[in-house]
């Protein structure tokens, strides 16, 4: 069964009528259903009409049930490799089977990129694109996704810089951020201490703060930042799941391609054409 669709079912069955509630809760009973089924042999199995049927999943975003296959073959065709590669045996991780880990990473890259605010990405593309200069933030276990994030935008444009969050070089840091500036933070709830004064502190100096984060952190973030990309990040009790910050991210680093066009491109280029002569030199 397409785990986009038993999604959208679930969070948005309290809004559904009574007959589209019995045609949805029949779907998630019935595992695969969706494949091997018409509308309206679906309608006839969850006893609705046909028009119920039509209206439940436009309801629930569709442009028609063609749709509704298509995405469950998709979502088939793109798991189906760990039924037959992981012995049944293998497939348990930390109490969970391989295939809910899956799920749920699914579920988390969906759900963030199906509320993903187009006008949102373009206004951090736009901020980044205008920024005398790039800096990354995060601290723990956001703060490798900061270097990387640093790393990827070095290649796309200059002057991007790493906040180096140790209490005595922070403050050399701040000193050289100025207005229009870019802040890329990466963080999740609960928000560290240095993240805090490096959000107020941007602020008060007029920079431009993007923050990639969760929804537990979005009534603190929103009130110092100029754009917030939240992501979902559940990640079965053991820890948030960084996928959807990771994806994020580069999907960020592609709308500030688009943005920049040929420059971006011509510094991929230098950089490249330096590194092979660097690794050509005896």
């Amino acid at each position: 069964m397409s785990q986009r669709l038993a999604l959208r079912i679930q969070e948005r069955m309290s809004r559904l009528t009574a007959s589209e509630q019995k045609l949805g809760q029949e779907i998630l009973k019935r595992q695969g259903v969706v494949e091997t089924h018409s509308a309206t042999e679906l309608a006839r199995m969850a006893g609705v009409s046909k028009a119920t049927a039509a209206r439940f999943f436009r309801s629930l975003g569709y442009a028609d049930f063609e749709e509704v296959k298509a995405q469950a073959r998709e979502e088939r065709n793109r798991t189906q490799p760990y039924s037959y590669s992981v012995a049944a045996s293998e497939k348990v991780v930390l109490g969970r089977a391989i295939g809910d880990h899956l799920a749920l990473e699914i579920s988390n890259l969906t759900r963030t990129f199906e509320e993903m605010r187009s006008d949102r990405l373009t206004a951090a593309a736009e901020l980044i694109a205008n920024a005398p200069r790039l800096w990354f933030c995060g601290a723990g276990a956001e703060d490798s996704l900061a270097r990387h994030g640093q790393h990827q935008f070095s290649r796309l444009r200059p002057n991007v810089s790493l906040l180096n969050l140790s209490d005595g070089a922070l403050s050399v840091d701040l000193a050289m951020m100025g207005p229009r500036d870019a802040v890329v933070v990466l963080t999740l709830e609960p928000l560290a201490r240095t993240v805090r004064s490096v959000l107020s502190y941007a602020k008060t100096t007029r920079a431009n703060v993007i923050t990639v984060t969760d929804h537990g952190s979005l009534a603190t973030v929103q009130r110092f930042s100029s754009v917030v990309l939240p992501c979902h990040v559940a990640g079965f009790g053991l820890a948030p799941s960084h996928t959807g910050l990771f994806s994020a991210l580069r999907l960020l680093a592609v709308a500030f391609l688009a943005r920049a066009g040929d420059t971006a491109l011509q510094r991929t280029d230098i950089i490249a054409s330096i590194q092979e002569e660097l690794d050509d030199t005896p």
